[in-house]
């Protein structure tokens, strides 16, 4: 499985808006994640229209977990930046039974990525 910067950004920026106690702006959570501001404004803008996030302007304002993140999945922010994997070509004749070894791979790493949640992520980082 191949992960694209812009989704290690997105998972990057969810982690730090999970942690925090309320609204965080945009700057700050590109400054703490090292992701370049504008880079990291369109994630935030991208995330917010999926409903994962919520948004207020002005000072008091920021971005913030629109679900606590107990009810996030790591799948609900890749399926928003990664898309849906389409299905691949099929594989000819000698080699078609590696169709049904990649679904189930594919299968796994969903069902991985749809059990464990931001919440999950962030008690493994307060134990370590």
């Amino acid at each position: 499985m191949r992960i694209s910067a812009r989704t290690q950004y997105a998972l990057a920026a969810m982690l730090a808006l999970a942690e925090a106690d309320g609204p965080v702006h945009a700057e700050r959570v590109a400054d703490s994640q090292e992701i370049p501001r504008r880079f990291c404004d369109n994630i935030l803008l991208q995330l917010r229209r999926a409903g994962l996030l919520n948004s207020q302007r002005g000072p008091d304002g920021g971005y913030w977990l629109a679900r606590p993140a107990a009810e996030i999945s790591l799948a609900d922010v890749i399926r928003v930046t990664e898309g849906v994997e389409q299905a691949t070509r099929r594989f000819p004749r000698a080699a078609a039974p590696l169709d049904a070894i990649w679904e189930r791979l594919r299968d796994h790493e969903h069902a991985l990525l749809s059990e464990v949640t931001l919440a999950d992520v962030m008690s493994r980082s307060a134990s370590s």
